[in-house]
C-alpha cells in the first residue's frame, strides 16, 4: 500500500550522531578511531570494556545509536521497501498510512490488528482491508499487518513478538517514530491479541486498546506501567466476550486500587450495542495518545504468557528457565533493587542513570536478603551488546550485573 522511497535522511541522522564535543577524552577518541578503521569486535577492545564516566557514557551512546541505526537501516530497508517483514520463515504483511506533521519528539507508531481468525484466507484478507481505514489517528504512522496465520489464534501465537518489534524498528529507523509512543489495538480476533500481547510485551507499548475481543487464559498483572482499555458491546453475548469484558474490568479496577498511580486504565462496556460497536471505540486513539512509553519504571510485575520472553524492561530471565507462569516482582528505591519474588534462579539486571546513580554502590536484595553490594561500571561494550539484545533504542544499558537467586 505505502510505495515511497526510505526516508532519505537515515544517513544523515547517523552522521549527526556522529559529531561530538570537540573536547573528547582519551577514551572517546579510541572509540573514534576505532570506527575509522575497525578490527575485531567491539566488545573485544580494550577501551569498550573500560568504566565510563557518566558524561563519557552520554557521548558514547550517541555513536552506539548511531551504529544501530545504520545497522537496523541495512537489515531491514528492503523488507520495509517491499511493505513486508519475515523472521525466520515468518512473513508479516503490513499497510501503512501516515497522518499530521511529524511532532519534535518523533512520530507516533499504532499497529493495528484485524478481525477474522480461524476462516478463509479471503475472509482474513478482507478483515485486514477493513482495519487499513477502520480508525485514523490526528497524527502518527498506522500499520495494519495481515496475520501470518489463518488461524483462531492468529495474533498471539509463537513467532508474532519478534515481526513487531521489528515492524517497531523499522519505523523508528525509516519513518521517524518515537519508540517510546508506539500503540496496540486490535478489533475481534485482533482484539484477542491486544488481550495476549499488551501484556507479554508491555515494556514495548506507551499504551494500548482491546476491542471486542476475547482475553482466553491472559493475565492482566504485567499492565503496571501500561495503561490499558477495555471495549466491548453489552450484547456481544459470543463465546462470552461481554461477561468476560466485564470481569477483565474489574480485575483492573482492583489491581488499579491495590497500586495507587498504577493500572491505568480505562472500562468501555457500550450499552446496546453487539460485536460491532458502530466506531464509538475510535476515541481509543486519542486516549492512547496522551500516554508515553515508561522504558525505566522502579517497579515492575512479570509474568510469563503462554509464549515466553526472555527480557522484560531491564530483567533478562535465563532461556533455559523461561515457562508459563513463572513470575518476577520487583522494585528500585534510591540504589537498592528489591526482587520481592522470583521464579529463577538467577537474574541480569540491567542498569542505567535514570534507574540508579551508577556513580554508587547498588545493593540487590532478594525477598529481603542482600545478596550483592556491587560498584556499578558503565561500559561501551555493556551500552552496545544491549542495544543490539533488545533492538529498541531505549534499552541500551551501560551497566550489566548478574545475580544468582539460589
Amino acid at each position: 500500500m505505502k510505495k515511497q522511497k526510505l526516508i532519505p535522511t537515515i544517513a544523515a541522522i547517523a552522521a549527526l550522531l556522529f559529531v561530538t564535543p570537540s573536547v573528547s577524552t582519551a577514551q572517546i577518541q579510541d572509540f573514534q578511531a576505532w570506527l575509522k578503521a575497525p578490527k575485531g569486535e567491539l566488545a573485544e577492545q580494550k577501551f569498550a570494556n573500560k568504566k565510563l564516566s557518566k558524561s563519557d557514557c552520554n557521548e558514547a551512546a550517541y555513536i552506539i545509536d548511531s551504529l544501530w541505526l545504520r545497522k537496523s537501516a541495512k537489515e531491514l530497508g528492503h523488507q520495509w521497501q517491499r511493505m513486508t517483514i519475515s523472521h525466520d520463515s515468518i512473513k508479516l504483511a503490513c499497510a501503512c498510512r501516515v497522518f499530521g506533521n511529524a511532532p519534535m519528539d518523533g512520530r507516533s507508531l499504532y499497529i493495528s490488528m484485524h478481525g477474522g481468525g480461524n476462516c478463509p484466507k479471503e475472509v482474513n484478507d478482507e478483515q485486514w482491508m477493513n482495519q487499513i481505514y477502520l480508525y485514523e489517528p490526528t497524527e502518527g504512522v498506522y500499520i495494519a499487518p495481515r496475520a501470518p496465520w489463518n488461524t483462531s489464534d492468529l495474533w498471539h501465537r509463537k513467532g508474532l513478538d519478534e515481526l513487531l518489534e521489528d515492524v517497531i524498528r523499522a519505523c523508528v529507523v525509516f519513518e521517524g517514530v518515537n519508540p517510546n509512543k508506539v500503540y496496540l489495538l486490535g478489533y475481534s480476533a485482533g482484539g484477542d491479541g491486544v488481550w495476549r500481547l499488551a501484556p507479554r510485551m508491555a515494556d514495548k507499548w506507551a499504551a494500548a486498546s482491546m476491542m471486542a475481543g476475547h482475553p482466553g487464559e491472559a493475565s492482566q498483572i504485567n499492565l503496571i506501567n501500561t495503561p490499558f482499555m477495555i471495549w466491548m458491546g453489552e450484547n456481544d453475548h459470543y463465546y462470552n466476550r461481554n461477561t468476560l469484558a466485564k470481569e477483565k474490568s474489574l480485575v483492573m479496577d482492583s489491581l488499579s486500587a491495590a497500586h495507587p498511580g498504577k493500572y491505568t486504565h480505562s472500562n468501555n462496556i457500550i450499552k446496546d450495542k453487539g460485536h460491532w460497536m458502530e466506531r464509538v471505540d475510535t476515541v481509543a486513539l486519542s486516549w492512547m495518545a496522551q500516554y508515553r512509553r515508561a522504558p525505566y519504571p522502579k517497579q515492575i510485575v512479570w509474568r510469563q504468557e503462554f509464549v515466553t520472553r526472555e527480557h522484560f524492561y531491564w530483567l533478562t530471565a535465563p532461556a533455559d528457565e523461561v515457562e508459563q507462569g513463572k513470575t518476577v516482582i520487583a522494585n528500585i528505591e534510591g540504589n537498592e533493587i528489591n526482587i520481592e519474588q522470583c521464579d529463577y534462579t538467577r537474574l541480569t539486571i540491567y542498569l542505567n542513570d535514570n534507574l540508579v546513580n551508577l556513580d554508587k554502590k547498588v545493593t540487590i536484595r532478594h525477598k529481603g536478603k542482600k545478596i550483592a553490594r556491587v560498584k556499578p561500571r558503565r561500559t561501551i561494550a555493556n551500552m552496545h551488546r544491549s542495544l543490539n539484545l533488545r533492538n529498541d533504542r531505549s534499552y541500551a544499558f551501560p551497566c550489566i550485573i548478574d545475580v544468582e537467586l539460589e
